[in-house]
């Protein structure tokens, strides 16, 4: 079977790490890729993923049999609408059934309709009427943008103040281009995050083993959200109580809404949980593998993801039983200081030879090579270091050991990821 994932980040890394290791496997593509991927399947850095048109091209030109998706954007705009139209198989939501992520209000919707746990909430197109909102729910809020901010469309205020300069960034000054015009206001939920992958034929969904990400790039959860850094899992506070109500309140009920609406979703759906005292409840839908989530899930599974992902594209996923390790894994993200911010590029990375010997895997994020063929630093996310052990600790201690060895000016990196867990 010769093979295209789209993409070019750590997720698309630990996918393609994955799919070389399955036994139906001829060739393996990746558009754009990275210099990791590079190591073991063929890139083609010509092709961004958003280029839907050029996607297709590449697909038909290569003979693919098979287009995975990574990132949001290219499913949000119809990538696998496109390919379906020349005939290509493709693994990931059409663009109407992308819209659980790339419309947060259109989430809400469908969780409303559904019946599924979440905040309460309301939308806004005008500036000045989520304003009002704002200074008539004076306590903690959550402020999100309406569409796809690359993971940094949100923000937990702790007050008026805080809120109302979130709503001016996103809605006046336009801090997230078209995806901030509209907003959804939440309220704050407590309790512990998880996050939950699921396979999904249209009709049938199955879990993956939870994992549990670290937004902030602070340690104890301190400062600005970025789009991850660092992951573990399986999750121990996750149970299979847990992980029954999930199935029953949230996955199937949004499958099904989504079903009858006419719109299957076929794919992996991300759920990304509060666990509450009220029980699980839905902080955002994601119509893609997570990143990094998926770098610490993908290495657990023990089953051929070609034959997962063609049981789901045949409608026959209630037929695959998922089995995974039972072990930990744990990924720690190696970032460029000053991100989510503005951060420096092109910065040489060494030690790469001798992380690996510790023991560790290394996803590429953001690297690329300069034109002396050296290779630097290309993103605010550089590196995921991965590891897995008998447990989370004995993990942990891999994933910083291979940490320890990787040099660059300037990295930036969490001590405490798995702290919730240990």
């Amino acid at each position: 079977m010769k093979v295209l994932i789209v993409g070019g980040g750590g997720r698309e890394h630990a996918l393609a790490w994955k799919a070389i290791q399955s036994r139906h496997i001829d060739e393996l593509h990746v558009a754009p890729g990275n210099p990791g991927i590079g190591r073991f399947a063929w890139c083609h850095p010509e092709v961004k993923a958003t280029d839907v048109a050029g996607q297709v091209e590449l697909a038909r030109r290569l003979g693919i049999d098979l287009v995975i998706v990574g990132p949001e954007e290219p499913l949000a705009t119809g990538l696998v609408d496109a390919l379906a139209e020349a005939g290509i198989r493709a693994f990931g939501p059409t663009a109407a059934a992308a819209r659980i992520e790339a419309s947060k209000a259109f989430a809400k919707e469908v969780m409303a309709a559904a019946g599924v746990p979440t905040a309460s909430y309301a939308v806004f197109s005008d500036y000045d009427a989520a304003l009002a909102y704002v200074e008539a729910h004076p306590g903690p809020l959550v402020v999100k943008a309406d569409g796809l901010a690359a993971g940094k469309g949100v923000r937990v205020c702790a007050g008026v103040e805080e809120a109302r300069q979130a709503l001016r960034a996103a809605m006046v000054e336009g801090a997230f281009a078209g995806a901030g015009r509209r907003v959804v206001i939440e309220e704050v939920l407590e309790g512990e995050e998880v996050s939950v992958l699921a396979f999904s034929d249209g009709r049938t969904v199955k879990q993956m083993v939870a994992a549990q990400d670290h937004k902030r790039v602070g340690e104890g959860d301190t400062g600005p959200n970025t789009g991850g850094m660092g992951a573990y899992a399986p999750v121990p506070f996750y149970t299979p109580a847990v992980a029954d109500a999930v199935q029953r309140t949230i996955l199937e009920p949004t499958i099904a809404e989504l079903a009858r609406r006419g719109t299957p979703f076929v794919g992996c759906l991300f759920a990304g949980l509060m666990l509450t005292a009220q029980g699980p409840k839905v902080v955002e839908f994601n119509a893609r593998f997570g990143d990094p989530e998926t770098q610490v899930v993908l290495p657990l599974l023990e089953n051929d993801l070609l034959e997962v992902i063609g049981a789901c594209l045949d409608g026959r996923l209630h037929e695959v039983e998922l089995r995974f390790r039972p072990e930990s894994a744990a990924v720690v993200v190696l970032a460029s200081a000053g991100y989510p911010g503005a951060y420096q590029k092109g910065l040489p990375i060494g030690g790469l030879v001798e992380a690996e010997e510790t023991g560790a895997t290394l996803f590429h994020a953001g690297t690329a090579f300069n034109d002396e063929g050296v290779l630097v630093t290309a993103g605010g996310r550089v590196l995921g270091v991965m590891a897995t052990g008998p447990t989370l600790a004995a993990a942990l201690d891999l994933a910083y050991a291979g940490v320890e060895r990787v040099r660059f000016e300037g990295r930036v990196f969490r001590r405490d990821i798995g702290r919730r867990a240990l």
